[in-house]
């Protein structure tokens, strides 16, 4: 049973960074595809970001690219969302989701294990 993590969330002013992680625990993830998703007060839960297996394919969602840099670390089985010049649009529970079979998907039904999430706030 594969169980996620994420961590990192807070308040943030207008212009500021965070970094989430999120990290797997009771199998290796390094063959996954791995995203962050978001969900604000009263919406949707939406793509933010993606990463392919070997961290080579990155995708994003358009108003993030730019400001934020997914990236990956094997050996400690752990994803990150670095999030810069965040504004207050960006407030919202994130998420991370992992695809055993790497489809690369923008979907959230295309990713079997997801974390609780962290909320994110920016304030203006």
């Amino acid at each position: 049973q594969v169980q996620v993590v994420e961590s990192g969330g807070g308040l943030v002013q207008a212009g500021g960074s965070l970094r989430l992680s999120c990290t797997a625990s009771g199998r290796t993830l390094s063959t996954y595809a791995m995203a962050w998703f978001r969900q604000a007060p009263g919406k949707e839960r939406e793509f933010v970001a993606l990463i392919g297996r070997w961290g080579y394919t990155t995708y994003y969602e358009d108003s993030v690219k730019g400001r934020f840099t997914i990236s990956r670390d094997g050996a400690k089985n752990t994803m990150y969302l670095q999030m810069n010049t965040l504004k207050p649009e960006d407030t919202a529970v994130y998420y991370c989701g992992a695809d055993s079979l790497n489809r690369l998907a923008r979907h959230q039904s295309a990713y079997e294990y997801w974390g609780q999430g962290t909320q994110v706030t920016v304030s203006s």
